[in-house]
């Protein structure tokens, strides 16, 4: 079942066309990894998805989806519960009341976030560090319980046991959810490593495979313009 579908799609801004012409289709129960160069589209890709800017061209079929983007969140006295909480608030009624079901579905998501089970909801969003931080802005995806994911350079601050956690974990939800997962990131070796998939971006458009079969045809060189893998340093 495809969860995103893309048709001739072209993106960019009013002035600018950044691609044009993809079309590809992301299935569900898959993380897909997407590369390239700065300034290739990644960004832009994923913000049209989501629909924060509009497409140039072409058409995209899209599932419900929910965001994480790059930006740092400054929340004071926010605590890590409510601001899993606002994943629920599109759902709730004008008043903003939570039901006895979104808490649940709070409690669930911050449950599939964290390694043994249990969190300190109450501590403040501001005094964790970024790979918690992460991991809370995550649960806030899951409880908007949308079947689509997108994510924005999601271990762009973290180090790098966080980035391979927070990947990992990833990784796992799209699996046993059912959820198309698709990151738009720099860390070349853990996508090639974990990612069911592989959308690589580059001045000829994208392609959409396994890393295997992308190194296999020497994809990786013409989107970066060298040859990755055989670098000496």
């Amino acid at each position: 079942m495809y969860n995103v579908s893309i048709h001739n799609l072209t993106i960019g801004y009013s002035e600018k066309v950044v691609q044009r012409d993809l079309s590809f289709a992301l299935e569900a129960g898959e993380m897909v990894c997407m590369l390239g160069r700065n300034g290739c589209g990644k960004s832009t890709l994923l913000r049209t998805l989501a629909k924060l800017q509009p497409a140039l061209g072409g058409t995209f079929d899209i599932a419900d989806v929910a965001v994480v983007l790059t930006d740092r969140l400054s929340l004071e006295n926010t605590s890590v519960r409510e601001v899993v909480a606002l994943g629920r608030y599109p759902y709730t009624s004008f008043l903003g009341t939570l039901t006895e079901e979104d808490n649940r579905i709070i409690d669930e998501a911050m449950r599939q976030v964290t390694a043994n089970g249990q969190t300190d909801e109450q501590r403040l969003f501001n005094s964790l560090s970024d790979g918690e931080k992460q991991r809370v802005l995550i649960a806030k995806a899951l409880a908007q319980q949308t079947p689509v994911i997108l994510l924005d350079e999601p271990t762009a601050h973290l180090d790098l046991p966080n980035r391979i956690l927070v990947l990992q974990l990833l990784r796992r939800l799209a699996h046993e959810q059912e959820k198309t997962i698709l990151i738009s990131t720099h860390e070349l070796d853990l996508a090639l490593r974990l990612s069911d998939r592989i959308l690589l971006l580059s001045d000829n458009g994208a392609e959409l495979d396994s890393a295997a079969n992308l190194k296999a045809k020497d994809a990786f060189t013409q989107a970066f313009g060298m040859n990755i893998f055989d670098l000496k340093i």
